[in-house]
């Protein structure tokens, strides 16, 4: 399999929330769900080759699905792991320059 294949996959999408928001305008800092095995030494690497940029740190936490319902039947929502990117300062994604 090719290499950025590979690295794309690590990276599920983007997160756009009002706290991600703010936190790209202040903190140069990007938020992203990325699947649920990669490390964040994976993530950099994959941020680095496929946006061409340089990261400064990167945190990670698990977010534990939310319990829902649907008339008597419970159930929940798949856990996922979201990852906190931190950029050089000057350097963007262009992902988000339309946004």
């Amino acid at each position: 399999m090719d290499r950025n294949v590979e690295l794309r996959k690590l990276l599920r999408r983007p997160l756009q929330t009002e706290k991600s928001v703010l936190q790209m305008e202040e903190q140069n800092t990007y938020v992203f769900e990325v699947a649920p095995h990669a490390n964040k030494i994976e993530v950099k690497r994959a941020i680095e080759e496929i946006f061409d940029v340089e990261v400064i740190a990167v945190r990670t936490m698990k977010m534990k699905g939310k319990w829902k319902r649907l008339g008597r039947f419970v159930g929940r929502r798949p856990t996922w792991k979201k990852a906190l990117v931190t950029l050089k300062k000057g350097d963007t994604l262009e992902l988000y320059e339309n946004v």
